[in-house]
């Protein structure tokens, strides 16, 4: 009897442990707090299965983890900003981890699991957002309307105004990454999404000190906005621009040189831009957006629409990314001297004109060490700024102060740049700047009114007169 007994015992000696092994496991959590909510992140040993759910008197939101235990203190997911004040945790039964939000507020929870990636391995986020926030849902996006074109505003009425009733014109600006994105790491663990927010900050300052500009933060903090959601909130604070700042890795650590991006339909016009593309387009996975798919025939639609609408800005938008990249290529290395053209999300804006900047490749211990200097993140965003200055000067959107200086006479423009594009004669191209074929030609030294497509053109300083 007593040899059953003793194999008995040893039989659940062995299954305790391979029963404990067997459960997941929280290894840590961390908090990160946006302008309308509160995002929490568990990191796990494996995949779940979960639920949330909210009670009320007391407002509480509870998440139940199946087949989960915690193998750390949570400590560090109050105070601050976030409604969260206090936090408990207890079991459900013999396998199911409870753990309890106690909150200050009502808010609305969304949750989802993540697979690993570069940075992580499994995780479960839980957003928390505040009452009156725009709660995400994950479906297809409906049908853009086609852009139209601005419609033609007469130009005496507009300059009879006082300039101090002219809108400045909105730079919507992007800092890449955030929260638990870190973006690419460089030598030493310096972050992407800390380098590009300085920038971004540092550009924002330049262009609200010029009149007639006012720059907009996209994101204004440490914490994640997922691709498609970025240029709403340029779209809601009307931005006539679109500038999504970076500083990428590349596979090779020799890579370097700053580049500008715009949208192409057709896909990437290099191999780097390809892998760029991927990488970026890739973050609303580690962000946690959902990966929306386009395969059903309403999406598709949705997305011949937009590709169609698209049309009208992507001009826009190789012009102001070429000034932006010229202007960077006199204080950087340029990885290419004209602007490439990908599919990043970001870009995929049919009522604005939408660039990516690649500062330079963090992953280039030479480039990263720059990225992190002040001084050269303050040039490097006089660079952008003045590429954009150059863009609206020619280009201003009726009823702002710039389009007021030029109706006005009053707009000096110096020397510029411009690239030929297919179907472009010098006098098609000196009408658009409002100045004589022969101006053009003897500033570039043309001897025949033959051109190339990519040919770079310098076109003499002018004053804007409204027509």
């Amino acid at each position: 009897m007593r040899i059953p007994q003793l194999l008995a015992a040893l039989v659940i000696c062995i299954t305790l442990p391979l029963e404990a092994l067997a459960m997941t496991q929280v290894n840590s959590a961390r908090l990160w707090r946006a302008p309308d909510n509160t995002r929490l992140v568990f990191d796990l040993t494996g995949p779940v299965e979960h639920s949330v759910f909210t009670l009320s008197a007391p407002d509480r939101i509870v998440i139940d983890i199946k087949k989960t235990q915690l193998s750390t203190q949570l400590s560090g997911l109050t105070g601050g900003k976030s409604p969260i004040t206090q936090v408990r945790t207890g079991k459900q039964g013999t396998d199911e981890l409870r753990i309890v939000l106690d909150i200050s507020e009502q808010v609305t929870p969304k949750s989802f699991t993540l697979t690993p990636n570069q940075q992580y391995g499994h995780r479960l986020v839980v957003d928390l957002f505040d009452q009156g926030a725009s709660v995400p849902k994950q479906v297809a996006p409906q049908p853009a309307a086609t852009a139209a074109p601005p419609a033609a505003t007469p130009t005496a009425k507009l300059s009879k105004l006082p300039a101090s009733h002219k809108r400045d014109i909105v730079i919507a600006i992007d800092a890449g990454h955030g929260g638990e994105d870190p973006g690419a790491i460089g030598p030493g663990g310096v972050r992407e999404k800390d380098i590009v927010l300085k920038i971004a900050q540092e550009l924002q300052r330049q262009i609200n000190a010029e009149k007639g500009f006012r720059a907009e933060l996209v994101r204004t903090g440490d914490y994640f906005i997922p691709l498609r959601r970025r240029t709403e909130i340029a779209r809601k604070k009307g931005a006539d621009l679109f500038v999504s700042v970076h500083a990428d890795a590349a596979p090779r650590a020799a890579a370097f040189g700053a580049s500008v991006f715009a949208l192409s339909d057709s896909g990437a016009t290099s191999e780097t831009a390809r892998w760029l593309a991927d990488s970026e387009n890739r973050s609303d996975l580690i962000g946690g957006a959902g990966n929306v798919k386009l395969h059903d025939k309403d999406a598709m639609l949705a997305g011949v629409l937009l590709d169609l609408s698209m049309t009208a800005s992507l001009s826009s938008s190789l012009d102001v990314g070429q000034k932006v990249l010229s202007n960077m290529g006199r204080i950087t290395a340029l990885h290419k001297k004209r602007v490439e053209q990908a599919g990043f999300m970001v870009l995929k804006s049919p009522d604005m004109p939408s660039i990516l900047v690649e500062t330079g490749f963090i992953s280039n211990p030479g480039e990263s060490k720059k990225l992190a200097n002040r001084s050269h993140q303050q040039a490097l965003a006089r660079s952008i700024h003045t590429g954009i200055r150059q863009f609206f000067q020619q280009n201003p959107p009726p009823g702002s102060y710039v389009a007021w200086l030029r109706d006005s006479g009053k707009l000096a423009i110096g020397p510029r740049e411009h690239v030929v594009r297919s179907g472009e004669s010098v006098s098609l191209i000196a009408q658009r700047y409002q100045i004589s074929p022969a101006q053009l030609r003897n500033a570039n030294k043309l001897k025949s009114d033959a051109l190339k497509v990519g040919q770079l053109l310098t076109v003499p300083a002018t004053t804007l007169a409204g027509q």
